[in-house]
C-alpha cells in the first residue's frame, strides 16, 4: 500500500534511502521529495519484509484510513521524556531528565544502583505518575493506555504462573492483549530459544530461561518499541550473546528498544546511544565509544630497578601505578618515551590506549555524584 501526502511518498515497509516517519496510525516510511520510485525496492529487486509498527497515522475512528485521505508527515522520535522528574516526599528520585529514542536504535540507560533508572522506566510505561515533565509514547503524550499497550515491556524479573507452560505462559499473555496466531507464539519462542522447552512447566526453568520468556512475551505482536530492565540477567555467556543478537536484529528491523543494564560490556558491544543517570540527573547521553572525556592513556612497563626513576620522571602528569606498570594520563606515548630516554630510563614496552567503557562510567558516576552533592 502507497500513500501519498505533499512532498512525501509514505509505504507500509522500509526501502533504500528511506527515513523514518510517524504516520499517525499506521505503518510506514517516507521518501523526500526528488527520489526516483526504483528506491521502493532494495539492491536485489526484492521489497523488504513489513517491519513492526513505528508510525502513527491522522486517522479517523477505527483506524482505517478514507479514500483520497492525506497522512501528515513528521520526523519524530519513538520514546521522549522532557524535564521529567519525580518527588517522593522531600526525595528527589528524578530530576529534569531529558532523552530521546529514535527507531532503529537500541539505547542503553546506566546508572548505580538507586539512580532511578527503574523509577524511570515505571513512568514511562504509565505505572507510575511524574510530579512534573511529560513523556511522549509511539507519537502520544502520556497518560495513554493505547501507546503503553503497543509497547513491549519487561522490567525486573518477570512473573509468570508457573503452573503453566512456558507456551501456555504466552497464550494468556496474548489472550489478554488481544489474542495473536500460534504462528506468533511460535516466532518468539524460537527468537529467545525457547521453543525446546516450551511445553515446559515454568516453576522448572532457570532464571536466565525465566528471563528469556520475559523477553518472548516482550516481542508478542512486534511492538514497535522493547523497554526492558537487565535484559541479558541469569544468562550465561552463550545465552547473553544470543540476546545481543536478537536485540542487534530487532534494532535493524526498526524496533526502537530502551535496555537498562549494568553490564558495562554489553551495552558497549550493542547500544547505538547511552545515557549515564546519576542521583536523578542524566549527566553523560552519547554513543558509548565517546562517552565522556575521551582521554588516551599511556601504558608504560619498566624493568624493577628503573621503577624509581621512572616514576619520577613521570610524575609531570597524572600518574597512578597498576598491576606493575604506570598508567598516564597523556595522550602521546612518543612524549612518555621520550621522557623516560632523557632520564636515561629504557623502557620494555610503551603501549597507547583508549579507556573501556567501565573505566569512563566509573569516572563520570564518581564525577556526578561529587558535582551534584556539592550543588545540594
Amino acid at each position: 500500500m502507497i500513500w501519498t501526502a505533499p512532498a512525501y511518498h509514505c509505504v507500509d515497509e522500509p526501502f533504500n534511502g528511506a527515513e523514518r516517519v510517524m504516520l499517525d496510525g499506521l505503518p510506514g516510511w517516507c521518501r523526500p521529495p526528488g527520489a526516483t520510485a526504483s528506491c521502493l525496492r532494495d539492491q536485489g529487486g526484492r521489497r523488504p519484509g513489513r517491519v513492526a509498527e513505528m508510525v502513527r497515522l491522522n486517522c479517523p475512528a477505527g483506524g482505517r484510513r478514507t479514500a483520497g485521505a492525506t497522512p501528515t508527515v513528521s520526523l519524530m522520535n519513538v520514546l521522549s521524556c522532557t524535564r521529567l522528574t519525580k518527588r517522593f516526599g522531600s526525595t528527589v528520585a528524578v530530576s529534569e531528565l531529558d532523552l530521546g529514542v529514535p527507531a532503529g536504535q537500541v539505547y542503553g540507560f546506566l546508572g548505580p544502583n538507586g539512580a532511578g533508572k527503574t523509577t524511570t522506566i515505571r513512568m514511562m510505561l504509565g505505572l507510575i505518575t511524574p510530579t512534573a515533565g511529560h513523556i511522549e509514547l509511539l507519537g502520544r503524550r502520556l497518560p495513554d493506555p493505547r501507546a503503553v499497550s503497543r509497547t513491549g515491556s519487561m522490567i525486573e524479573e518477570p512473573a509468570f504462573y508457573p503452573w503453566l507452560t512456558g507456551r501456555q505462559n504466552l497464550q494468556v499473555i496474548a489472550r489478554e492483549g488481544g489474542g495473536c496466531p500460534g504462528t506468533e507464539l511460535s516466532r518468539v519462542l524460537n527468537a529467545t530459544g525457547l521453543s525446546d522447552v516450551a511445553g515446559r512447566k515454568v516453576r522448572a526453568y532457570s532464571q536466565g530461561m525465566r528471563q528469556r520468556l520475559g523477553l518472548a512475551a516482550a516481542m508478542l505482536g512486534r511492538p514497535p518499541l522493547l523497554i526492558i530492565d537487565e535484559p541479558t540477567n541469569g544468562l550465561d555467556p552463550a545465552g547473553i550473546r544470543e540476546v545481543r543478537g536478537l536485540l542487534g536484529d530487532l534494532a535493524a528491523s526498526g524496533t526502537a528498544v530502551f535496555m537498562s543494564s549494568h553490564l558495562l560490556t554489553e551495552v558497549e558491544q550493542v547500544c547505538d546511544r547511552v545515557a549515564v543517570i546519576v542521583r536523578g540527573r542524566v549527566v553523560e547521553e552519547g554513543p558509548p565509544s565517546r562517552l565522556g572525556a575521551i582521554r588516551r592513556r599511556v601504558r608504560v612497563q619498566v624493568g624493577a630497578a628503573d621503577t624509581e626513576v621512572a616514576a619520577r620522571l613521570l610524575a609531570r602528569w597524572p600518574v597512578r601505578e597498576l598491576d606493575g606498570q604506570f598508567v598516564v594520563e597523556h595522550d602521546s606515548g612518543r612524549d612518555v618515551n621520550a621522557v623516560l630516554v632523557t632520564g636515561g630510563v629504557i623502557a620494555e614496552s610503551v603501549t597507547t590506549e583508549l579507556p573501556r567503557l567501565e573505566d569512563r562510567f566509573l569516572e563520570i558516576v564518581e564525577e556526578s555524584t561529587h558535582a551534584v552533592a556539592a550543588g545540594g
